[in-house]
């Protein structure tokens, strides 16, 4: 007998889900995989005679105390008995049971009853309900983690450390932060492992082919994932990359390159895209992980498909793609087919193939989120594909430490996860390749950095509208009290220029320093304060109301603070979507490419 006390020793063919054993001190299961008795048992509890507890090894004999079906085993055929010695004439052979599970633990039973007397009249604590066993599945042991790059939400074990691979990019964080968490995940068309021939650049170490940058925030009540486009033209900074002797080299940045080479090429590591991402959008990384083709076969196999939706027939030569108009559940290679057709979709561009991944992660996120994963052989299988496909930077380089970010992470609701793209432009120097679209990707990256949620709030009627003066009647005198020098005739030109406020003055220097930039009006200025503080992006505690109207010349105060960035560049940061953005909701079902 093994020490999970399943009678299984040197088995090589053991069911996993065989091997979940329930600890009583947490009310989980846990998966014990080490037949050789490694895995410490949980301490056995009391139970009255008649309660199934003679079919348990007795205490200090090592190995599981808990013998009960988990729900998938239930009516299982050739099962066997934990614990239950075969009887003469009972139909066994090589002490095999040959009525399965059941039958041998009803004898199990029996036997316990000739020898420990009439059973206990006190009242069996009734069963979970299935739904009751879900939960604890997914609350007790279990975490939901967001890994992409063709891949999608994985759950992790503590016993697969084997599994996972880890690279020291020379960044050390924590597991877990108090802070907001932000994720790098990647995707990388390398050709190398099982299951990658075929795909990708022949004889080459890979690109940052899909990359997701994705923002918890703090109060851990939203998500946000940030697609980077592998086709924008961008600057990699120098990266210091690990060696296998153990050394450090020194790789050299490059300007206006594509963002994809900051991963593989010239030897460049995930911490050299971590650090390209950090520069291009100013929002710091805790972690990375990375995943290759195969990721997306194994993991869309392990969850018995993936729902996806397309607008009209799609016919891809290129990724072999072809689905009819409707819905449809993709896994396998074919689930690889859709996360990286292009052709047929769309203008036919990687942004089109990037609205396709986002449907395709939303869906499976979906889906891991929902109850329907109870099963304890189906989590294994989901672990299993996910940890072998995963590689993570040091800091989470340990399923114990993956269980303790994916507990802290698991508190996002479906409906408070966004997807979006970096808003980006035709590059006009190669029509092959895009730039970043600063107007809108500023405010985007300015969003993500002060934790400010994507997700559209659920509409609690119209407010209305606040009024506001057109510019040629927004008159300010504009003082610098704490910004840098020259910042009172920047913005001065700027209103003039930009937003043709003739009436702005440059007022020199402020009398004192300011560390937040305060704009300060009367009652009968309110609509030219709505019209500043709009195209200033000023918080509401920026705004000063005095207690009298003024005249009609006198000119409102803006003083710059020590929090003023430049001329255009918001005080705070914008609090809705910036128009045009490309974005969806993880939980909008009615999702279809076109």
């Amino acid at each position: 007998m093994d020490a999970q006390g399943r009678g299984q020793a040197g088995d090589d063919n053991v069911d996993p889900a065989d091997q979940w054993v329930l600890n009583p001190e947490t009310g989980n299961y846990e998966l014990r995989l080490d037949p050789a008795g490694g895995a410490a048992a949980p301490p056995s509890t009391p139970e009255a005679p008649g309660s199934g507890a003679a079919s348990r090894p007795p205490a200090g004999a090592g190995g599981d105390t808990d013998t009960r079906e988990l729900p998938t085993q239930r009516g299982r055929s050739g099962g066997r008995a934990a614990g239950a010695a075969p009887a003469a004439g009972n139909g066994t052979e090589s002490g095999r049971p040959s009525g399965g599970r059941a039958a041998a633990r009803t004898a199990g039973r029996a036997a316990a009853a000739d020898t420990q007397g009439p059973a206990s009249r006190r009242k069996r604590k009734p069963r979970k309900s299935g739904k009751k066993k879900a939960f604890y599945w997914t609350a007790g042991v279990l975490g939901f983690v967001l890994v992409a790059g063709g891949g999608g939400a994985f759950y992790l074990f503590q016993q697969l450390d084997g599994n996972i691979a880890k690279v020291d990019v020379g960044i050390q964080n924590d597991a877990v932060t108090d802070g907001p968490v932000n994720i790098l995940i990647l995707g990388t068309d390398a050709r190398s492992g099982k299951g990658n021939q075929g795909y990708g650049d022949a004889g080459s170490v890979g690109h940052a082919d899909t990359t997701i940058l994705m923002h918890v925030s703090k109060d851990r009540t939203n998500a946000t994932a940030l697609s980077i486009p592998r086709d924008l033209v961008t600057d990699i900074p120098n990266c210091p990359t690990k060696q296998k002797d153990g050394s450090t080299k020194d790789i050299p940045g490059q300007q206006g390159v594509l963002f994809n080479t900051s991963l593989g090429q010239d030897g460049r590591d995930p911490g050299c895209t971590w650090r390209t991402v950090e520069k291009l959008t100013g929002v710091k990384i805790n972690h990375f992980m990375m995943a290759d083709f195969n990721a997306v076969k194994e993991l869309s196999e392990a969850v018995d498909g993936v729902e996806v939706c397309a607008g009209k027939d799609i016919n891809d030569p290129k990724s072999h793609l072809k689905l009819s108009a409707g819905r449809h559940i993709v896994k396998g290679e074919q689930a690889l087919a859709f996360v990286r057709t292009r052709h047929t979709v769309g203008f036919g561009s990687d942004l089109s193939r990037i609205q396709l991944q986002q449907q395709f992660l939303s869906s499976m996120i979906r889906k891991m989120k929902s109850d329907a994963f109870s099963s304890p052989s189906k989590l294994y299988d989901i672990s299993q594909a996910a940890t072998k496909a995963l590689t993570v930077d040091t800091g989470i380089g340990s399923a114990t430490k993956l269980v303790r970010l994916a507990d802290d992470l698991k508190k996002v609701d479906i409906d408070k996860i966004t997807f979006a793209t970096v808003p980006v432009l035709d590059n006009p120097a190669n029509r092959n390749n895009v730039i970043l679209d600063k107007a809108k990707a500023d405010p985007l990256f300015r969003m993500v950095q002060a934790d400010h949620t994507l997700a559209k709030p659920k509409s609690k009627g119209k407010k209305a509208p606040v009024k506001k003066a057109p510019p040629e009647l927004v008159r300010v005198d504009v003082t610098n009290g704490g910004g840098p020098f020259g910042s009172a005739q920047e913005t001065v030109d700027w209103l003039q220029n930009t937003k043709a406020a003739k009436l702005s003055t440059n007022a020199g220097n402020a009398p004192a320093k300011l560390a937040a930039t305060r704009l300060e009006y009367a009652p009968n200025q309110a609509d030219q304060a709505a019209t500043l503080a709009d195209w200033m992006g000023l918080p509401k505690s920026a705004l000063k109301k005095a207690s009298a109207d003024a005249g009609s010349r006198v000119p409102m105060k803006l003083t710059l603070g020590k929090d003023f960035k430049g001329a255009g560049t918001p005080i705070e940061a914008p609090t809705e979507t910036p128009d045009g953005v490309q974005n969806v909701n993880a939980d909008d079902k009615n999702i279809c490419a076109k």
